[in-house]
């Protein structure tokens, strides 16, 4: 049976409302999963590594009657550094190649992020002092999903922003454990990994253990139970987000091979059931070619079940009246990942205010940007990109202001102070001001 993927027109009536129900998608809270989080969060809380341990065990299947010792889960550097050593020379290449353009992105991010002071004309100097966290945890899908690539996106930035500690967990069913993982690790520069996961390993994280430190703050993707357990300790720790399915929104003017869109919509739709492909265009018969190119790729892909599932129950083919209405409209999705397939890219890209990454010209795949070019690949998602960031080195620094009052200084600024301390009703503020004024002539 030929796929049916929604095929949407902006010039008629009812568009917008099938749009938003086409983007319409909320993560809804499973009461069981929220449950079991809550008492193993507790758990963990309470009887840290005795609860961390019984819970990796029993989820992850530790052969062997499972680990008696938290020391079991912690691998050492030498280790690491063997799985580097063992990949083949193609893989450990490919990881080293794209360590270091992630790296040199993050470098020069971090060069834009400086602290900074002035000196006003009284003496009075105010600021600026930016500083890394101290200690970060990255959570690391494992078993069969197992991504190097989340290892050096998250583990590099930190790096980068001059975080000390950088504490892995990654679980390990069956106690198999990934090997381009690990040398990831060794690449990225993390401090410890422990071979933990789900949301015992997020409280572990969270709250620290016997042996596991508290960190400040936790970042990296996880199933629906990491996902609730980082939700629930935002708050105790920082983190970064809670991710929603994957995205990619093509905007395309015709020019490109409908094989490659059709391609590049396939890259997303791979993830998931419910990740979300869209084309934007305003060329009828090359949608009508890409919808053949979908047919006709389709059958080689080997994941093609969940591309298919995607596609017709998330995906969309829109015919837009021309390249501007698409930007519009690609404004409105604020998609993770956006793609302009066009002859003069930047035209377009000048108009686009809420895209999680873009990608222009039709050289620009959405997967290099996963693995290789440098910017981060974790991304806003669900249009929280009208408000939210890629991870960067930012977000493993904080803001601290400075404030050092000349004694001139103090007597204007202390009036001032003074009388709108006062109108809010709080006097010990106006008299901590006024005490530092000097008496008038």
């Amino acid at each position: 049976m030929p796929l049916q993927i929604r095929k949407l027109d902006s010039s008629q009536d009812g568009f917008q409302q099938s749009l938003d129900t086409l983007l319409a998608f909320e993560a809804g809270t499973d009461e069981a999963i929220e449950t079991a989080v809550t008492k193993i969060l507790a758990d963990v809380k309470a009887r840290g590594d005795a609860a961390v341990l019984d819970y990796t065990n029993r989820f992850d299947r530790i052969p062997h009657g499972g680990a008696a010792e938290m020391s079991a889960f912690d691998l050492s550097q030498a280790e690491l550094q063997a799985a580097l050593n063992g990949l083949p020379s193609a893989q450990h290449e490919a990881l080293q190649v794209a360590a270091q353009r992630i790296r040199a992105f993050h470098e020069r991010q971090r060069e834009e992020l400086r602290s900074f002071s002035y000196t006003e004309a009284d003496g009075t100097v105010l600021g600026q002092k930016i500083t890394p966290l101290d200690r970060v945890g990255i959570y690391v899908p494992g078993g069969k999903a197992a991504y190097p690539s989340s290892v050096l996106m998250n583990a590099i930035p930190a790096h980068v922003a001059g975080v000390k500690e950088i504490i892995m967990v990654v679980p390990t069913p069956d106690g198999v454990k990934n090997q381009m993982v690990l040398a990831a690790a060794a690449i990225a520069g993390v401090t410890r990994v422990i071979t933990i996961g789900g949301a015992q390993a997020v409280g572990a994280l969270a709250y620290g253990t016997q042996t596991i430190g508290a960190v400040d703050k936790i970042v990296g993707p996880g199933n629906a139970y990491v996902a609730a357990a980082k939700r629930r300790v935002f708050g105790i720790v920082g983190i970064d987000m809670i991710a929603g399915p994957s995205e990619i929104l093509v905007i395309c003017d015709g020019t490109t091979d409908p094989d490659w869109v059709a391609m590049d919509l396939f890259s997303q739709a791979e993830h998931d059931e419910l990740a979300q492909a869209i084309l934007l265009c305003p060329d009828a018969t090359y949608i009508a070619r890409v919808e053949e190119s979908i047919a006709k790729l389709l059958p080689t892909m080997p994941r093609q079940a969940t591309i298919s599932t995607s596609l017709a129950d998330r995906g969309a083919l829109i015919k837009v009246r021309d390249m501007a209405e698409a930007c519009a409209i690609a404004n409105s999705i604020a998609a993770e990942h956006l793609e302009i397939s066009a002859e003069n890219p930047q035209q377009w890209a000048d108009q686009i205010r809420h895209a999680g990454a873009m990608f222009l010209g039709r050289f620009s795949s959405e997967s290099l940007g996963d693995y290789c070019c440098g910017p981060n690949h974790v991304l806003p998602t669900s249009r929280t990109a009208r408000f939210s960031s890629p991870l960067g080195v930012y977000d493993f620094q904080k803001r601290s202001s400075i404030i050092h009052v000349s004694e001139a200084g103090a007597q204007t600024l202390g009036r001032v102070a003074a009388t709108l301390a006062y109108g809010e009703g709080l006097q010990a503020h106006a008299r901590s001001a006024e005490l530092r004024l000097k008496p008038q002539p």
